[in-house]
């Protein structure tokens, strides 16, 4: 069996409903999780740098091209490292 490595997913926030692990108008990997969005939920790494759910609602889902698509996997990396 050969596995294909998923392409990731960003969402933009629109909002955030007092949550403070969230901030709008940012950009947010999403984690794949097919029963959370059976239920309206999307799954992020949030600034906690954890992954929880949180109401698709607060997000639009980005269409990014590859390039930028490494360029803010690479940037969390970074960010990460140096903290």
């Amino acid at each position: 069996m050969t596995r294909t490595k998923a392409t990731p997913k960003f969402a933009l926030c629109i909002k955030n409903k007092a949550s403070d692990d969230l901030v709008v108008r940012k950009v947010y990997r999403i984690v794949a999780d097919a029963a959370a969005e059976k239920e309206n939920y999307l799954r992020v790494i949030d600034e906690s740098g954890e992954d929880y759910l949180y109401p698709d609602k607060y997000f639009v889902i980005l269409d990014l091209p590859e390039i930028a698509q490494k360029a803010l996997i690479s940037g969390r990396r970074r960010a990460s490292i140096s903290v």
